[in-house]
């Protein structure tokens, strides 16, 4: 796994997949003068992302005259090399945590230009239902790459079991400063969080990974909450530096960013995922 994959791993990033209706992508270049036509990077992906997108595209091409073309990509590092070449015109993917690492390990100028969703990841507990019963010494496992071991840190930090540095972009427990009940983190593969909810009192899972172990996502114990330490996991539909003043880029933007595709979010994931534009996340 590369260093870049690792920060998608877990519901951390946008899933997409065109649905059967969309227009297909093929090696042929547009025609320069079409600019109603949008080239859209995405990750091959479920059942649900492909009714939002669905959604998505039907706005566009109602409201703003803008057929959707899509690529779709089985590796996570491929989106912003396709961008960045010029071979689509936007991608949907990625978090802003995913981006900012991509552009320094590049150095493209990638830049969002619109929020999609976030999908907060849970604390979850075998032994209490409350983050208040915690005793002295228990553990919590987390994942063990490092944007995940940071989310999770951050999380815990939320809810109240320790506190970490001001300042940082991403955290481990080198970075605990306080931790009153001296609980023992314990650092796993993120795919084994889950199942070790037998042996530890709480674990950190990823949304994926909790859907994977058959987790009920609404008997978690504490959620990701929107605030400034979660903003940078909010996914984002990306562009190019260049275009990102582009109309019609910018309408895409408005019709992924309506009600209706709100709506679309809220049935396919039941708060799983949540659309996060509009969201405060200055607390």
């Amino acid at each position: 796994m590369s260093k870049l994959t690792g920060w998608l791993i877990g519901g951390a990033a946008v899933v997409v997949i065109g649905g059967i209706g969309y227009a297909s992508f093929g090696h042929k270049s547009e025609s320069k003068s079409d600019s109603k036509v949008v080239k859209v990077g995405i990750m091959s992906g479920s059942k649900q992302d492909t009714a939002i997108w669905d959604s998505v595209a039907k706005t566009a091409k109602d409201k703003y005259g803008i057929t959707l073309k899509f690529k779709q990509f089985s590796d996570y590092n491929q989106p912003n090399k396709a961008l960045a070449a010029g071979d689509i015109d936007i991608n949907a993917f990625q978090h802003y945590a995913f981006l900012d690492a991509s552009n320094k390990s590049t150095g493209d100028k990638i830049v969002a230009i619109g929020d999609t969703v976030i999908s907060p990841i849970r604390l979850y507990s075998n032994t209490y239902k409350k983050v208040s019963e915690y005793k002295s010494g228990d553990t919590i496992s987390v994942p063990n790459d490092t944007s995940n071991e940071s989310r999770s840190l951050y999380v815990l930090k939320a809810a109240g079991l320790i506190d970490l540095k001001p300042g940082l972009t991403t955290a481990t427990v080198k970075d605990i400063t306080k931790n009153p009940k001296n609980l023992k983190i314990k650092e796993l593969a993120a795919d084994q969080t889950a199942r070790s909810l037998s042996d530890v009192q709480g674990a950190v899972v990823n949304g994926t990974y909790a859907d994977t172990a058959g987790l009920d996502y609404k008997k978690a114990i504490f959620v990701e909450p929107i605030n400034k330490d979660s903003h940078q996991w909010v996914n984002i539909i990306a562009a190019n530096k260049k275009d990102k003043d582009k109309t019609v880029l910018k309408n895409v933007v408005k019709a992924y960013q309506t009600q209706t595709t709100k709506d679309a979010i809220n049935k396919a994931y039941d708060g799983v995922e949540l659309a996060a534009w509009g969201k405060d996340f200055s607390k």
